[in-house]
C-alpha cells in the first residue's frame, strides 16, 4: 500500500525559509508533486518534479522562491521553500501516482499525505 508522509512544516516569519519532506514507501512514482490549500480556498498546484528529478515545474506564485528536487535513493521528494509570504500559509499536501500528463490538476494524483501546515507571519 502506497503511504506518503510529509514533514517540515512550521511557524515561520515572512521572508524566512522551510524545507518540506515527503517520504513516499511502496515504490518509486514518476511524477510528484507539491499542492497546498488554504483556509476556504481550493487545493492549488506549487510544484512538480520528474521521475529523474531532471524537470521541474512550479506555480507562478512560487518561481524563484520555491524548489523541487527528489532523492529516488530514499524514495524522497523536498520542497525548498525560501522568501516566504503571508500567502504562502497553508496546508501543504504531498502527491504522488499521477494518472496523466496534467500534473497541475490534484485529481490526477492517486495518492496523497496527510498534510503538514505551513503559517508565515508578517
Amino acid at each position: 500500500q502506497v503511504q506518503l508522509v510529509e514533514s517540515g512544516g512550521g511557524l515561520v516569519q515572512a521572508g524566512g525559509s522551510l524545507r518540506l519532506s515527503c517520504s513516499a514507501s511502496g515504490r518509486t512514482f514518476s511524477t510528484m508533486g507539491w499542492f497546498r490549500q488554504a483556509p476556504g480556498k481550493e487545493r492549488e498546484f506549487v510544484a512538480a518534479v520528474s521521475r529523474s528529478g531532471g524537470s521541474t515545474y512550479y506555480a507562478d506564485s512560487v518561481k524563484g522562491r520555491f524548489t523541487i528536487s527528489r532523492d529516488n535513493a530514499k524514495n524522497t521528494v523536498y520542497l525548498q521553500m525560501n522568501s516566504l509570504k503571508p500567502e504562502d500559509t497553508a496546508v501543504y499536501y504531498c502527491a504522488a501516482d499521477l494518472g496523466s500528463v496534467y500534473y497541475t490538476v490534484p485529481q490526477m494524483y492517486n495518492s496523497w499525505g496527510q498534510g503538514t501546515q505551513v503559517t508565515v507571519s508578517s
